[in-house]
Order: structure tokens, then sequence, then C-alpha cells
């Protein structure tokens, strides 16, 4: 391998490793439920990763980040921190009606996250009366920056509906006379079939080397959807026994092995010059530990009770559609143009390999160091 390849690798590694903690599972650390109670009253539930709340609103208050106040076991400290910045919270979190921003009163609770390498998890909650001849309901989050979901409820039927909002974006108004039916069995298909897709890309750039890596030592097509075919069947099998609760692993132990896997394969493809039978079997292994990852965006987003089967194979189809975008994509710019050249593996494969494998190492040391 040359310098100039060496080179440029490092710099593709270095610029994938500085987004790695913003863009790697970000879908599902945040949820929000609304109430409207008969007694013309709201209740909003905002449940998030307490630490990350902590640290945005610090630095939008200009406060120098104190890693002290998030450590384990002090959800109580952590707590009356989020309490002394409310002012902060109030300027991102905006309940409106007819248009007019409301003033809520607003309670903070810190509980330990559900193991012990789990961050405390905060629920913000906002209550108050809901103005005399109010219209319609709007909300506003914007201290996350990936998508969340959004439950509003109940309904005539007694149950809520819930949708997805990205970070600071304004969801659609929700009339206070007649709450908005429950959606169907398609609109329920659509909606997780995009979180899956989303998943993958834009938001799942360690997924996304993973199926490149993959792609760089084959040749053709076809062997290329027989690994991802297997990747995909081994992470539906511990995806769904994951959120039916019959596994469960901690992320803590998961995010790691997951990034050790992307390494895995992309070191490989430097050792490797052909495809071997055994790798469809090992790509279908490493599919266990990431379908256990893909777990986690689901567990948080929660899937509806009428359609859990409807829903839980909608993600999975929207998983697969991403992985082959990326496939897709990665034939455009370099498949059938570079594949049959001699130069291929060294302007290609290994520079790509090792940018990979650079980035996985450091998830891994960055998962298990925090």
């Amino acid at each position: 391998m040359t310098r100039r390849g060496l080179a440029l690798a490092a710099c593709v590694a270095a610029v994938l490793a500085s987004s790695a903690a913003a863009r790697a599972h970000e879908i599902g650390t945040t949820r929000v439920s609304v109430v409207l109670e008969d007694d013309r009253r709201y209740a909003i539930e905002v449940v998030t990763d307490a630490a990350a709340l902590l640290e945005k609103l610090e630095l939008m208050a200009g406060r120098e980040v104190d890693e002290a106040g998030r450590a384990e076991g002090a959800p109580d400290v952590v707590a009356a921190r989020l309490a002394a910045l409310d002012a902060v919270f109030r300027e991102r979190a905006i309940v409106a009606f007819d248009a007019a921003a409301a003033r809520p009163a607003i309670e903070y609770n810190v509980a330990p996250g559900p193991d012990a390498a789990s961050p405390p998890r905060a629920t913000v909650r906002l209550t108050g009366d809901v103005p005399p001849g109010a219209g319609h309901f709007t909300w506003t989050y914007g201290w996350t920056f990936a998508t969340y979901a959004l439950s509003v409820g109940p309904g005539a039927d007694g149950r809520s509906t819930t949708g997805w909002l990205e970070g600071g974006e304004t969801s659609p108004p929700v009339s206070l006379a007649t709450l908005p039916p429950a959606p169907g069995r398609l609109a329920t298909v659509w909606r997780y079939v995009a979180l899956g897709f989303t998943h993958i890309v834009p938001h799942g750039l360690d997924h996304v080397l993973f199926v490149i890596g993959i792609f760089l030592l084959s040749r053709g097509v076809r062997s290329v959807v027989w690994q991802v075919s297997a990747f995909t069947c081994a992470h539906s099998i511990t995806l769904a026994l994951s959120v039916y609760d019959v596994i469960a692993i901690a992320p803590a132990i998961v995010e790691p092995l997951i990034a050790l896997s992307i390494a895995y394969v992309a070191i490989e493809n430097l050792f490797q010059t052909e495809l071997r039978p055994w790798r469809v079997g090992l790509i279908g292994a490493f599919g266990l530990l990431h379908g256990l990852g893909f777990a986690g965006v689901l567990k948080e987003v929660g899937l509806p009770p009428s359609e859990y089967v409807t829903a839980l194979l909608a993600f999975n189809i929207g998983v697969e559609a991403g992985q082959l975008a990326v496939i897709g994509a990665a034939l455009a710019l370099v498949g059938w143009h570079w594949r049959d050249r001699v130069s291929y593996r060294r302007l290609v494969v290994v520079p790509a390999s090792v940018a990979i494998a650079c980035a996985a190492v450091y998830w891994t040391v960055e998962r298990v160091a925090f």
C-alpha cells in the first residue's frame, strides 16, 4: 500500500471517527408522550438521556460542562442541575395552543439507567391547563438532534397515536375536539419502514461501514446480496427475541461488540483477496449482534400494540432497504468502473478497509471507555 493511500485512509478514518458519537444509533434516545385530560388539563412527559440533556443545556447556558454531576449513582444531583437550567430548557421545549405559547409547570426527575453501564434517564414532566376556547395543540422539542417518537392520546377509542418528529420540528396541529384516529395498517407499515431505513441511512454510520466492508471483498453482486441476506435473517431473529424480552443483553456489551465486528470485517479484507465460503456464516453471526442493537431503537420508540408484528416486519424491511441502498451507491461509485481492474484492490479495497478498521477500533475504545 502506497504512502498516499495510507494518508488518504487516515484522513477518511479521522472524519468518520469525529462523527461517530453523533451519528451511530441516534434514533431512539428520546420519546415524548402527550396526555390531554377530560378536565381540560394536559400532561407531557419527555424521557431522554439525562447526561446528554444536561450537557446540551450547560453548553447553551455558557457553562463549563462538569462530568462529575453526571456520574453514576448521582441522579439527584443531575435532577437538581437540570432544574437549575429550567429557563434554558424552556427555550426549545414549546407547548402552544392556537399558535400561542403556554408556560407549563415543569418537574425534573432522574433515575439510574436499566443497567450499571447505562447513563441515567431523565423524565421531564410538563403540566398545565388548556386555555379556554383553544382549538388545537402543537409541540416543539429542540433538545435532540435525531428522530424521536411523539404519542398523543387518548382519543375517543381510548388509544394513543404515535408519530415521529425531527429535533426542532413542530408537530402538526392536534385538534382538541377530536384527537386523530389511530393510524391504519398501511400507515404503520410506511412509518416503520421509514424508521428502519433512516436507522441505516443517514443515522447508522456504523451499519453503513459494515455493509461497505462486506461489499469491498465481494466481486459479484450475488455474493454481496447473499451476505447481506444472511445478515438480515440473523438480525431479524435477535431483534424479535429482544423486543419480546426473550433475551436481554446490556447495550454496554452489545455496542462495543458491534464495533469489533465492523473492525474484523475490514481487517479481514486486508488479508483476504477472495471471498471464503465460511464468510457468509460469519456475517450471519455478526448479524445476531447487530439485531440486538436494532432492538434498542424499537424498545425506545415502541411498537403499536394493535400492529406489533406488522411494525416489527416493516422495520426489518426498512433496514434491508437501507442496506441495499448502500450497496447500490457503492456499486455506482466504484463497482461498475473499478471492480474488474487490477488496481481495484490497491486503490479501493485496501485504503477503504484501513479507514473503516480505524473508525471501528475508535468506536470500540469509545464505547468501552465511555
